[in-house]
């Protein structure tokens, strides 16, 4: 199949997708019983505005474009992708964060929001930043799922854990926040063997939630790292370009996570494992910006753009775009929720059996 025949596949697929939606959403239930999330700042929604971790982003200009120009601990100007994906499948409001005080009673019968900006499928990823790692985060789902049954009685808790779709976001930690920043790692093991311990946690956190019943599993790519504002200014030789050695490591391990996944699928009865292509469609974007609406790719509309994140995007930044609707990026590593909600309809269209 040619580029441009797939293009037009997706664009029906979408257009398909959006009517079912919409009459579905007559009824206004949600499509799924809950949404249950895993992971990192890519979809954290304010988990770690409850750790003692400079990775946080509750606080100003984070959120300027979000509900009643709130900074939640989102790190972006407005909604994730996650947002407007539980928006599409119908959901009137977002998972909570596990740790918030909202993460209780009925609010977590829509499911729950476990992400935790910082951490990774390596576990000492999460270690150095003191935020949550996926093993302590499926500790907490464990938790959640004892809370649930409480809530809702066992039958219901346990159709509501067979039928949700769980959303997995993780390895860009890994590799832009510890790999390539950190001797202990760089200089032990090549990019393709540290790929090989991601993929290794990654089959065992899979294997693990599937065992405690999850059976719509949607797992991301990673991005193309090398694009990353952040990535360019640290790694990029003054190029001003995309690194293109970090986005060859991306690649590479999205191959292995597809035959991963794949291998999981084949061995795991029942399991709808799905991976979700966010390489790709945020590659294009930076690529083409302008093909999108956007203004500009490389410099993001925090302060500089440049490596600003967390406590390094502030009011006080400098710079501080006034559109942020124009930048791909909100800040040096997060896409703004114009680039969001890009992503979001590409998730949904290569998630679209997680539906059924």
């Amino acid at each position: 199949m040619g580029i441009v025949e797939a293009s037009y596949l997706k664009i029906n697929l979408f257009i398909l997708l959006t009517w079912v939606i919409l009459l579905l959403s007559i009824n206004s239930q949600p499509l799924v019983p809950a949404l249950i999330i895993f992971g990192d700042s890519v979809v954290d929604v304010g988990n770690n505005n409850h750790l003692e971790t400079v990775v946080k982003s509750n606080f100003p200009p984070y959120g300027r474009d979000f509900i009643n120009h709130s900074a939640t601990g989102r790190f972006c100007n407005g909604k994730l992708a996650s947002d407007l994906t539980g928006e599409s499948l119908g959901f009137t409001s977002y998972p909570p964060p596990i740790l918030s005080k909202e993460a209780n009673g009925k609010n977590l019968l829509l499911g729950a929001n476990f992400a935790s900006a910082g951490s990774g499928y390596y576990d000492n990823t999460a270690k150095l930043y003191n935020t949550i790692s996926l093993s302590k985060q499926l500790g907490y789902y464990k938790e959640y799922q004892k809370k649930l049954v409480g809530i809702a009685g066992k039958a219901n808790a346990t159709s509501i854990i067979d039928g949700s779709i769980y959303l997995v976001s993780s390895g860009s930690s890994d590799f832009v926040q510890n790999y390539y920043v950190n001797p202990l790692l760089y200089k032990v093991y090549t990019p393709d063997q540290f790929s090989h311990i991601l993929i290794i946690a990654y089959s065992h956190f899979i294997q693990e939630l599937y065992h405690l019943g999850a059976r719509k599993i949607g797992v991301t790519t990673l991005p193309p790292i090398g694009c990353l504002p952040a990535s360019i200014t640290l790694f990029g030789e003054d190029s001003n370009e995309c690194v293109t050695k970090m986005n060859l490591v991306a690649e590479n391990f999205n191959k292995m996570l597809n035959a991963t996944s794949q291998t999981l699928k084949s061995k795991l009865s029942g399991l709808n494992l799905v991976v979700l292509d966010i390489y790709h469609p945020l590659f294009d974007l930076i690529q083409k910006p302008t093909d999108y609406g956007f203004f500009e790719a490389r410099k993001a509309c925090c302060g500089t753009g440049l490596v600003e994140t967390s406590f390094l995007c502030n009011k006080e930044s400098p710079g501080t775009c006034k559109n942020a609707s124009e930048y791909v990026f909100w800040d040096g590593f997060h896409p703004s929720e114009a680039a969001n909600k890009i992503l979001a309809n590409d998730l949904l269209v290569d998630g679209i059996s997680l539906v059924s």
